[in-house]
């Protein structure tokens, strides 16, 4: 079966919570869109996750945070930042003005 579709297709103005859809989908790999309306990690929450993400923000702007570094990644459309499993990291900010779009990839190694 043949899919397609748009990335940018259906952008929330604002959402209260972050929106994320999975594009494709096969044993040990995941292809996601997140959707990011102004959300960051809860206060003391750190992601830290079983397999390596490859993440590019397509539109908006983020701040990310990898532990241990002093200070945030400032990402713009076009930035990509590859995560090796369970090095924590969070979202410090995203855009309010406009809608995030973030194109996440995740595998096992």
């Amino acid at each position: 079966m043949v899919r397609n579709g748009n990335l940018f297709a259906d952008l929330p103005a604002q959402s209260e919570a972050e929106l994320t859809t999975i594009l494709a989908e096969e044993p040990g790999a995941r292809v996601e869109r997140i959707v990011s309306t102004g959300q960051a990690s809860p206060a003391g929450f750190w992601y830290d996750q079983d397999g390596t993400e490859w993440v590019i923000l397509l539109q908006g702007a983020a701040h990310l945070l990898i532990e241990g570094e002093e200070a945030p990644r400032t990402l713009q459309p076009g930035d990509f930042v590859e995560i090796p499993a369970h090095v924590r990291h969070r979202v410090e900010w995203t855009d309010t003005n406009r809608p995030t779009v973030w194109l996440a990839v995740h595998w096992r190694s």
